[in-house]
């Protein structure tokens, strides 16, 4: 090797060096969770439907080809470090890039210089795109080509639901993957860890008391859990003690973390959680459901607006209290607010899950809208036409309307539909709760207008 190669190899050699202790000095003050980050596939707690053996996961790594990726779950269950551990398996060069903050220009960057390593024979590139729900059509576009060709591997990282919140394009050339909170054993696990690690850890005793409680605590969240730790150990070394105990930890958590985004897939699953425990009247699970949504700041006008929606959906005529009690829940969240007004969503949740149910105001919403879909352009019966403005009647407008009033029974017999859909049945009652009574009277009603029988529940 000549003179300047020489230099060139210990220039790189000391840039190395350099890059190395900073690289330690930023891990020393890193949080914990960072320092702890599963150095091998080995050390990953949680998963094992990924990473145990002959789980397909782990044997497209070992076969040293993964495919394209999507890892989808909730923060704090790995992957991230999933992601990183993919390249280190296969020998690959690591690349990360947001969705929220790398535009094409970055993406078109990563993806020459991944070309160029190929070209080269420096090996693969794995692309870690965190927030991959987020990717503009811009950036996909960009992206897709070396995904197809191979040119990078692509693992994807999100929160949300990729069949609803992912591109299609993206989605069908990757293979995705759920990721599931951990369970409290592995968290337990974890934290036990980290806690004696002299190391990277915090090197400091824990007692299992105070280990059960976090590990319950934080919703399977590791990232949550680690770093909830090292602000329990603080607490106690601010104590004079190096023991972390169970007021360490309650100190820590200071209240127990909801997992909840308003805006993501977390989101709508408790939402629906709490629509179809009211529906399926077990009152203690939707009022747990609804307490989760207020606890971790929903809005409560939304959890209002369903409670409303379902009193005339799921309970109806069944209860005909039962809308005027959300609409007053509503009215009492604009009033009052929170927290007050959580009294007003606990009753109203209580009341509607109690209530009996129906769904008959659902079905004739829908029946109806098939009705007029069908008869778009039925004229209105000349009979139930306005005659207000002079001349109307001459042309036969209102001629014939009974006035149901002058009757002793307050029904006539005549015609209300029209011809296009003279037989229409569009309201068929239930037989629970009040709409059993509904149901008598609209017999009586039906007998004398001429309709056949409705069939009901």
């Amino acid at each position: 090797m000549g003179r300047g190669g020489r230099g060139q190899q210990r220039r790189m050699t000391e840039r190395d060096l350099f890059a190395d202790e900073r690289d330690e000095r930023r891990r020393r003050h890193a949080p914990l969770a960072t320092r702890m980050r599963p150095r091998s596939l080995d050390e990953v707690v949680g998963q094992r439907h990924l990473l145990d053996d002959g789980a397909a996961f782990r044997a497209m790594l070992r076969a040293g080809r993964p495919s394209s990726m999507i890892l989808w779950g909730p923060p704090g269950t790995g992957k991230t470090t999933i992601a990183r551990l993919v390249a280190e398996e296969i020998g690959a060069r690591f690349e990360a890039l947001s969705a929220t903050s790398a535009g094409v220009k970055e993406v078109r960057g990563v993806l020459a210089e991944a070309a160029a390593r190929l070209e080269e024979d420096r090996g693969r590139t794995v692309l870690f795109l965190d927030e991959i729900h987020r990717f503009s059509r811009a950036q996909q576009d960009a992206l897709l080509p070396g995904v197809e060709e191979g040119v990078v591997v692509l693992v994807g990282a999100t929160t949300e639901n990729p069949f609803y919140e992912v591109n299609a394009p993206l989605v069908s050339r990757a293979t995705i993957f759920r990721l599931e909170p951990l369970a409290p054993e592995d968290l337990a696990e974890l934290l036990r860890r980290a806690a004696a690690d002299r190391v990277r850890g915090l090197g400091v005793e824990v007692s299992e008391e105070a280990v059960d409680l976090l590990a319950g605590g934080v919703a399977g969240d590791a990232r949550v859990a680690l770093n909830t730790l090292e602000v329990a150990a603080a607490v106690a070394r601010g104590s004079g003690r190096d023991r972390i105990e169970v007021t360490d930890v309650d100190a820590a958590l200071r209240r127990r973390i909801v997992r909840y985004d308003k805006a993501g897939d977390r989101h709508y699953d408790v939402a629906s959680a709490f629509i179809k425990s009211l529906r399926g009247s077990d009152v203690d699970a939707a009022l747990y459901w609804l307490h989760t949504m207020l606890e971790a700041g929903e809005d409560p006008k939304f959890v209002a607006r369903r409670l409303v929606i379902l009193a005339s959906e799921d309970v109806g005529l069944a209860d005909p209290t039962a809308l005027g009690v959300a609409v007053d829940a509503f009215r009492a969240v604009e009033v009052v607010g929170l927290p007050e007004a959580a009294y007003a969503l606990t009753q109203a949740t209580i009341h509607l899950a109690a209530a009996p149910k129906s769904n008959s105001v659902a079905r004739a919403l829908a029946a109806a809208r098939r009705a007029v879909a069908a008869t778009a352009s039925a004229p209105v019966p000349p009979h139930l036409r306005s005659a207000v403005a002079e001349g109307q009647r001459a042309l036969g407008d209102g001629v014939g309307y009974r006035y149901p009033h002058d009757d002793p029974v307050g029904v006539v017999r005549q015609r209300h539909l029209p011809d296009e859909a003279a037989d229409a049945i569009l309201y068929e009652p239930g037989h629970r709760g009040a709409e059993a009574d509904v149901a008598a009277r609209l017999a009586e009603a039906d007998r004398i207008l001429g309709k056949p029988p409705r069939r009901g529940d």
